[in-house]
């Protein structure tokens, strides 16, 4: 799939159209903020191989009792993503990303699951395998964080899609924890965004294999569109959503719009995906706010 060059150049009104709405709508995004942490934190785990549902994240995160039996790692794994994404959704603005930012993350990610490695990069005799690629020298990788840091800072006139699609594939090809590297650079796409007037986007596990393309070609041959296409959707959607709900639209699901419209589900569902219309996920269901009545 190549670059969409529709998301690429509608980043730009959608993000006029945000800070236009956002006036005295302020409390109305904290509170879309909040209710999006159980979705961020469920794909992201769900993208590590994670056995929880959305409801089961919900649930733990509202100290409910489950219904099944699930480990404890799995539960330290959900309270401390929700942390990490609050707290980087509460902070970014208010500074540079730093290496001592990353080790933060990581410590507060990795915390009470395994000690030992919380808050640090690999080292020594630390080597790791992402498929059949083997990361970088734990020997090396301070210095390697230092220059994607550095290259996401010089690179401030490339168009944010292509900014945030570089930072994580380098990010992640460094790969500089024993744990979490998935977690936290999908947390730091967001905290770059976010530091830079952008609204934060959720990687959705529906995407899963193609998030895993989007590596593979990367590795194979630095090519980076992939990326930049589920970037780019990730943010077409999360502004969707919000300005929906900002200028005061009415949320119905894509079948009941379809529906409205006169086309099919499937026709319907298939834009939503390509993002040619302005949808969004919400508790795993594809909507889109219409005008009201």
């Amino acid at each position: 799939m190549s670059r969409n060059p529709i998301i690429f150049s509608n980043i730009a009104p959608l993000r006029d159209r945000y800070f236009k709405a956002l006036h005295g709508k302020e409390s109305l995004i904290s509170t879309i903020n909040a209710a999006e942490i159980p979705e961020h934190v469920y794909n992201s785990n769900a993208i590590e191989n994670s056995t929880l549902s959305l409801e089961d994240t919900e649930k733990i995160l509202l100290d409910i009792d489950l219904e099944r039996f699930v480990t404890a790692r799995e539960i330290h794994e959900a309270k401390n993503l929700a942390r990490v994404t609050e707290y980087v959704e509460q902070k970014a603005s208010q500074g540079m990303l730093t290496k001592e930012l990353i080790l933060l993350f990581h410590k507060m990610l990795i915390g009470n699951i395994d000690d030992s490695i919380a808050g640090r990069f690999r080292c020594n005799d630390e080597w790791v395998r992402i498929g059949s690629y083997i990361a970088a020298d734990p020997n090396k990788i301070e210095s390697l964080i230092f220059q994607v840091l550095q290259t996401h800072q010089i690179n401030n006139t490339t168009n944010i899609i292509s900014r945030i699609a570089q930072f994580h594939l380098d990010f992640e090809h460094v790969h500089p924890f024993c744990d979490g590297n998935g977690r936290i650079g999908r947390v730091l796409n967001n905290y770059l965004l976010v530091r830079d007037g952008y609204v934060p986007i959720n990687i959705s596990f529906a995407d899963r294999a193609r998030y895993y393309d989007a590596f593979k070609a990367f590795d194979s041959t630095k090519n980076i569109r992939i990326m930049e296409e589920i970037v780019g959707r990730a943010l077409a959607e999360s502004y969707h959503k919000r300005l929906a709900y900002m200028e005061g639209k009415k949320i119905v699901s894509i079948k009941e719009y379809a529906k409205s419209v006169g086309e099919s589900h499937s026709n319907s569902l298939n834009k939503a995906e390509r993002q040619t219309i302005e949808a969004f996920h919400e508790k795993g269901v594809w909507k889109i706010g219409v005008p009201q009545i």
